[in-house]
């Protein structure tokens, strides 16, 4: 007797991260082409300032002149290579896995939503007026967190210089994660420069993200379970 078996369902490849990966360098690379009084200008314009929201009709303001809006679109915007760079090898280790996870779209959500929550919480917590808040770190934060919440046994490679040698380790993701917020609250009080970086973005954006995957965990196993995982 035959029995008829299902194809198994192939999962899709993945285009979220890649194309969040391919906006922030595109952004970063068409800026940087145009002269540095248009590069200022695009700064101002788009970019995230701090102080913008501190108060009720300053928050009504931002609502009806769009400058709410700034919040996303300061993601896209980086000062310089090292800055650019950096968010990006994060999103490559964490961006990845949390895309097949949870899908592309709830990636998507994940990325803007948790970037722009982070980018609020620079505007609201930094003391200095008119502060330009730029990058995609508070969003890569939130990727971290959420990763962190899906998969907190995980372990994480890494390749350690021991003298003339290169050894390749395995470290558990959570110990990795966890320095890396311990240097958050550490840098938020007594950060470089008095809060030249917004540490404040990175912690409500790892926060965002672990709630998100939280919240989200039961629909991300339903997903999983279907064979659109793992």
């Amino acid at each position: 007797m035959f029995v008829a078996i299902p194809p198994r369902e192939k999962s899709p490849l993945p285009w979220a991260m890649p194309a969040v990966f391919v906006a922030l360098w595109g952004c970063f690379v068409l800026a940087s082409l145009l002269p540095d009084s248009s590069q200022r200008h695009l700064l101002v314009e788009w970019g995230a300032l701090s102080g913008d929201l501190r108060s009720l009709p300053a928050l009504w303001g931002s609502v009806l002149n769009g400058h709410l809006a700034r919040l996303v679109t300061a993601l896209f915007l980086h000062a310089d290579w090292a800055h650019l760079l950096g968010n990006l090898l994060f999103l490559l280790i964490f961006g990845a896995p949390a895309e097949r996870a949870m899908g592309p779209w709830r990636f998507l959500a994940l990325f803007l939503v948790g970037g722009a929550v982070a980018n609020l919480a620079a505007v609201l917590a930094i003391e200095t007026p008119d502060r330009l808040i730029i990058g995609a770190s508070g969003a890569v934060s939130a990727l971290i967190g959420a990763y962190l919440a899906l998969f907190p046994s995980a372990r994480l490679g890494l390749v350690l210089p021991l003298g003339l040698f290169l050894q390749f380790v395995r470290m558990p993701a959570a110990v990795l994660i966890g320095v890396w917020a311990a240097l958050q609250v550490v840098y938020t009080f007594v950060g470089p420069a008095s809060g030249a970086v917004a540490w404040s973005a990175h912690l409500a954006g790892f926060a965002f993200g672990g709630a998100f995957a939280v919240v989200s965990r039961r629909a991300i196993k339903r997903r999983m379970k279907r064979g659109r995982g793992f």
